[in-house]
């Protein structure tokens, strides 16, 4: 008998900066009720599900920013949407800025957090390919800062085993990184979950901004056939305060094939059943890492951070 679980992707429209946590929490919560509604075991939000894209500003008061954090999860905002998973019996992935204080260090985060259908957390990641600056660019209209705002994740890429399967996590700009899905598929990840907020306008480069859902389609799609792995990718799209943002929040089979995405750049549900034994077929065929990879050529990948270009003729 084959395994399988229902996965969704709740995709959002914009929030904008006047909306409040309460509001967002109903909104992910009528999410969640649609998706339990279709037999949905597991539902995907996307990153900073719960605030507008704050990176986009250059802010410098301190209380202003944090507002935009929070400091525990579930808090007494979020609390309903843990209470709501628990009595529909579903597991979900939230995205979300964290304050944490670490050694007596106050840092900020952009956090992802993994919950089973008993409304319990049981897996936290931090995201760790943190794109933008870390101070504004004058060149830019449309700023990207997270590095001003976040620090990059120091939990690395873990793997839970919950849920009847081995569910992996990341956040945006690692869904672009070929590290990203091969250490968590190593680690056996038959699903990997990723919630992203993707503008088509932070490079000020037409040709390479109108490649942006090609990019993120692409991507995607490659992660999880080179490691044979569900991938469940979930956006928070539309015109949130002047700038446009992706949608095509989808859920790709480890063969490559997309199995199901979102049509518009609003609140939407979509739904697949993730037939797990897909992931277990591709390991023992194409990608049976222990018959053929050859990590003793690999070693560059995690010895060197840029590029090393020799001028001898062979590198």
């Amino acid at each position: 008998m084959s395994r399988s679980i229902v996965a969704a992707a709740a995709q959002l429209g914009p929030i904008q900066r006047s909306d409040d946590r309460k509001s967002v929490v109903k909104r992910l919560i009528a999410l969640l009720e649609e998706a339990a509604s279709r037999g949905a075991e597991l539902v995907v939000f996307p990153e900073l599900a719960l605030t507008t894209f704050f990176p986009r500003w250059h802010l410098t008061d301190r209380e202003e920013i944090d507002a935009f954090y929070e400091k525990q999860m579930p808090g007494p905002e979020t609390q309903p949407l843990f209470d709501a998973a628990k009595r529909l019996g579903i597991g979900f992935y939230l995205g979300y800025a964290e304050i944490a204080v670490e050694d007596g260090e106050t840092n900020h985060y952009n956090t992802a957090i993994l919950v089973d259908r008993a409304g319990t957390l049981v897996g936290k990641y931090r995201k760790v390919h943190l794109p933008g600056w870390d101070e504004p660019q004058a060149d830019l209209e449309a700023q990207h800062l997270e590095k001003y705002f976040f620090k990059p994740g120091n939990y690395g890429f873990k793997v839970w085993k919950t849920m009847g399967t081995r569910i992996g996590m990341c956040i945006c700009n690692d869904r672009r990184w070929a590290e990203t899905y091969r250490v968590m598929a190593l680690k056996g990840a038959e699903m990997i979950l990723v919630g992203y907020n993707t503008p088509i306008d932070h490079t000020g480069v037409y040709d390479f901004d109108s490649l942006t859902e090609f990019h993120n389609q692409l991507s995607i799609q490659a992660g999880a056939y080179q490691n044979s792995t569900w991938v469940v990718a979930t956006a928070k799209a539309g015109l949130e305060e002047g700038s446009n943002m992706i949608g095509q929040s989808m859920i790709v089979a480890p063969s490559g094939q997309i199995a199901a995405m979102a049509l518009g750049t609003g609140d939407e549900v979509i739904t697949a059943r993730c037939d797990l034994d897909m992931a277990a077929l591709y390991r023992r065929t194409i990608f049976d890492f222990a018959r053929h990879r050859e990590p003793k050529h690999y070693g560059i990948i995690t010895q060197t951070k840029g590029p090393i270009i020799s001028d001898d003729d062979e590198a």
